[in-house]
């Protein structure tokens, strides 16, 4: 069985629609793909649905397809989990987003701290979020999810507790924290349907002040087990193992 062809575009779609493609969805599915006129696709817009549609034209200049039907998706985890990431270095920030995307992450927070080594401002900023979001939904194409994870703007580590929901669980995760992951179960609804925010730090860890502030922002410490995490591994196990024991990985 072939696989389907999905993209994601910025537009709005509806059965019925002649639309346009973005120069980045054409260059996808014509010069990438090699799709061709009469061809059959699948676009998204974050809205939770996926469209059918078929390429009517596909030229040097423009492509142009006919939006067939909509079909709701309902693949989002009912476990809400947030991610607090320290900024990491290029790459290794690019597989968080990706894969925590991937695990069904509902939102993730980029942070400065102490111990950031990348700075951002002004248009290296934008064009780094803009990235990031090209990311997110390039993993959302290929793991099939039709709602795009919610990305911050990144903030000052000491302004996160301020910007999250109230109630739900939040976590940081320390190699010495009180909590296993076990033990949460009495914290969390037996139905998946908990919210938790995990926070990790940037490649050099948490500061004493940063841990200071996560707790003055009801973080409690979370062991993942006996050995250190890389910031690139962390907190993708974090979620995995939420997912596993109390999400929608237990299916």
């Amino acid at each position: 069985m072939s696989r389907q062809v999905r993209a994601w575009v910025d537009l709005s779609l509806a059965p019925g629609a002649r639309l346009t493609l973005p120069d980045s969805a054409a260059a996808h599915l014509v010069r990438v793909l090699r799709l061709r006129e009469g061809d059959g696709c699948v676009l998204f817009n974050g809205d939770g649905h996926d469209y059918a549609a078929r390429i009517v034209e596909a030229g040097k200049r423009s492509t142009v397809i006919e939006v067939l039907d909509a079909t709701p998706v309902d693949n989002e985890s009912p476990l809400r989990v947030t991610l607090v990431q320290g900024i990491a270095r290029g790459e290794k920030m690019d597989l968080v987003l990706q894969k925590a995307t991937e695990l069904g992450v509902d939102r993730i927070v980029p942070v400065n701290s102490e111990r950031s080594e990348v700075k951002l401002d002004g248009e290296r900023l934008e064009r780094r979020v803009a990235h990031w979001r090209a990311v997110l939904a390039s993993a959302c194409e290929q793991c099939g999810r039709a709602r795009l994870p919610r990305l911050d703007a990144p903030v000052a580590l000491a302004s996160v507790g301020g910007l999250l929901d109230p109630g739900g669980l939040r976590l940081t995760l320390d190699p010495q924290g009180a909590h296993a992951l076990p033990g949460l179960a009495p914290r969390l609804p037996a139905d998946g349907s908990g919210t938790v925010v995990v926070a990790v730090g940037p490649e050099g860890g948490w500061a004493p002040r940063d841990r200071d502030r996560l707790q003055a922002a009801g973080f409690e410490g979370l062991r993942l087990g006996p050995r250190v995490l890389r910031t690139e591994t962390a907190g993708l196990a974090a979620i995995a193992a939420l997912q596993a024991l109390y999400g929608d990985l237990r299916a």
